[in-house]
């Protein structure tokens, strides 16, 4: 470990790190016990009934059966809606020690803590909880809490795994008040994305019919309102780093793997939100250029730098 940086708080950071895992996956084990054993959701298309002999013999009318149906499904085990509060209250837990990990980490090196793979990776697992638990305040997406949560957790065991790089300086090119305007940005909206990509999916496995996850009018709803935050941000990223590239290179655009990618993503997204204001796409189709944008996303964050080699190669992937 070179002789500049902290090593008490770089050990400290990493320590945080295995502590973050170990929380977001408790946390997904009480989403999952409360989506698994809570309110059961009727389809718009297939609402929830029961027998008409059940409440009341032949003769009772059809909606005292879809509300009897009805209170059954609302009224979960106690311990379910406990082990959900224990699941939000170890996802504050756990965004709070992987915030730790990132400040002591950039402390102990006396820099912007994302100047290589395992930092950005690790700050965008902060971001995609971060962004789940902020909405969560706004509005009832709990039921995203497991997907998130383990998207956490195997994001930052991956990085421990396979990233991971002793705390140490970065490349001159990194050293500039840059990244912390471009890559910030960067991270913000890939959170975003992430929790938007987490919906899609749901989406594309939510069939009709009662079930613990919303309909998908919902899933789609939910996950359009993301990308309608996140889109801004990265065009704002993308920006950024033509910018950044003109300063430190002296052209605004080279045609480099991680710059033709990133505008890449960008076009997937900006086809998505055309296709939905304009031509009117929604379910299954926009949920499909959703996904493939989101995987645009995931190869420029993260297979960019392992496969392709370019002048962004400097993620000191091991």
């Amino acid at each position: 470990m070179p002789t500049d940086v902290n090593a008490g708080l770089a050990t400290l950071s990493d320590q945080l790190i295995l502590a973050t895992v170990l929380l977001y996956v408790f946390a997904m084990i009480g989403y999952a016990l409360d989506l698994g054993f809570g309110r059961i959701r009727a389809s718009a298309a297939a609402p929830a009934r029961v027998p008409a002999s059940v409440g009341g013999g032949a003769d009772a009318p059809p909606g005292d059966a879809e509300t009897t149906a009805g209170k059954a499904a609302v009224e979960p085990p106690a311990w379910a809606a406990r082990a959900a509060t224990v699941a939000v209250v170890l996802t504050w837990l756990g965004l709070a020690t992987n915030l730790g990990a990132i400040i002591s980490r950039g402390v102990a090196v006396g820099r912007w803590p994302w100047g290589n793979m395992y930092e950005f990776v690790v700050a965008i697992c902060f971001a995609a909880v971060g962004a789940f638990l902020v909405m969560q305040v706004r509005q009832p997406v709990r039921f995203l809490g497991a997907f998130v949560s383990l998207a956490g957790a195997l994001g930052l065991g991956f990085a421990v795994r396979y990233l991971h790089v002793q705390a140490g300086p970065v490349v001159p090119a990194l050293n500039s008040y840059w990244i912390a305007i471009h890559v910030t940005a960067a991270i913000l909206a890939s959170g975003l994305f992430i929790v938007a990509g987490v919906c899609g999916v749901l989406f594309l496995v939510r069939k009709e019919g009662p079930s613990r996850l919303p309909g998908r009018e919902e899933l789609e709803r939910v996950a359009h309102r993301a990308i309608v935050f996140a889109f801004p941000i990265w065009t704002f990223a993308v920006i950024a780093g033509a910018l950044w590239a003109d300063k430190a290179w002296g052209r605004y655009w080279g045609w480099d793997p991680k710059e033709v990618w990133a505008f890449i993503t960008w076009i997937a997204y900006a086809a998505y939100l055309h296709a939905k204001a304009t031509a009117g796409w929604k379910g299954r189709a926009a949920t499909i250029v959703q996904l493939i944008a989101f995987g645009c996303l995931l190869f420029n964050l993260v297979g960019v730098n392992i496969f392709l080699s370019g002048l962004h190669s400097y993620a000191q992937v091991p």
